[in-house]
């Protein structure tokens, strides 16, 4: 085995090779001819998958600067040295199926990634620099042990299909909704219990799958006449039959911390704090030009994070909404959506913003 694999690294060298495959080789450490030399330089694709690499060697930039697709799927690798921020042109990661307990920061440093591809490990948290990764398209984080996902995954203005399959979410940030890229989105088996209001917006966004989020009882009603998945949600058969106001309060459990009060078709006046909320977010984000205002340091970072990213946006008027909700609610079941879902109860949620947006809103219109 040893002699075959320094023949297939001698003659990538001698032919200039762009492509090299090592995979299968029963390695257990980087070989260290692939880092002699310069013969290399010109590699841009490095295929090791199913081998038993436990690391990867910090001048692995210097001697492979060139390198485009790095494929390390099914080794044993717990940790990836910080110089993996140096593979400046470094465009598809894939260390699925290892034993990563970590992602260090400078992952964030790998500017041109298009394809990162981390399923299968123990990672427990990812770090914020992630965000950094504008051209990303392609996460997949399916089986791991995220609790959370990073606020600033939204800096990722390129993603396009995001998996998160198999972990242990109870929630996700409400800025996931700015990803105005993203097509396809997949939390199946989680432990979410609540989606954020505005998820299904971004008419780009059509394909969602959360199925077998079992305490997930709503859907936010935006993504209807998407492509869902659901099963294993809802709320209890008792409460659809026990009325709408029962399900509705059940399809609520696990709302925000910033939703202070939820209204009704009664509530006539919206609350001055709410009013005020609004104004200022029209005053930070429509004012005209040459107004000066005060600085924006002034106000608490909370105040700040909520005016530029609202609580969501009411879903029959587009109107922002920062500290109350009117909910209403549509059992799928009762929907044209029905025969597709059978063996759900999960419903449609509508967030509005007043009693007036509430009364008039239909679903299907």
């Amino acid at each position: 085995m040893a002699t075959e694999l320094h023949e297939t690294i001698f003659m990538a060298k001698q032919g200039r090779h762009k492509n090299l495959f090592l995979n299968y080789k029963n390695l257990n450490i980087f070989p260290v001819e692939l880092l002699k030399d310069e013969g290399l330089q010109f590699l841009e694709r490095l295929y090791m998958k199913r081998n038993s690499l436990t690391t990867l060697p910090d001048n692995l930039a210097q001697k492979l600067p060139n390198l485009i697709e790095l494929y390390l799927h099914s080794n044993n690798i717990i940790i990836i040295p910080e110089a993996i921020g140096n593979l400046a042109r470094l465009q598809s990661l894939d260390l699925s199926n290892n034993a990563l307990q970590m992602l260090c920061p400078e992952i964030g440093r790998l500017r041109s990634l298009r394809h990162l591809r981390l399923s299968n490990n123990q990672l427990k948290c990812l770090p914020p620099e992630i965000g950094d990764l504008q051209d990303l398209e392609t996460l997949d984080l399916a089986m791991n042990q995220l609790m959370s996902l990073p606020d600033r995954l939204h800096r990722c203005h390129s993603l396009q299909n995001l998996t998160v399959d198999h972990n242990l979410l109870s929630h996700v940030p409400r800025q996931l909704c700015w990803l105005h890229r993203l097509n396809q989105l997949s939390m199946a088996a989680n432990r979410l219990t609540f989606l954020p209001l505005d998820l299904g917006r971004s008419r780009e966004l059509q394909f969602v799958f959360v199925d077998n989020n079992v305490d997930l009882k709503g859907l936010p009603s935006y993504l209807y006449n998407k492509v869902i998945g659901c099963s294993g949600c809802g709320v209890s058969s008792q409460a659809l039959e026990e009325g709408m106001s029962v399900a509705l309060t059940e399809a609520l459990v696990g709302l925000p911390a910033e939703v202070k009060l939820i209204g009704s078709q009664t509530d006539n006046v919206v609350p001055l704090e709410e009013l005020a909320m609004r104004t200022m977010h029209r005053i930070y984000h429509h004012r005209p030009a040459g107004l000066n205002l005060l600085p924006s340091i002034i106000l608490p970072k909370s105040l700040l994070d909520l005016l530029q990213f609202p609580l969501g946006h009411c879903h029959r008027c587009s109107q922002a909404m920062f500290t109350i909700i009117y909910p209403k609610l549509f059992p799928l079941r009762d929907t044209a959506l029905a025969g597709v879902h059978r063996r759900t109860t999960v419903s449609f949620v509508a967030y509005c913003c007043s009693s007036r947006c509430l009364q008039t809103f239909d679903l299907q219109g």
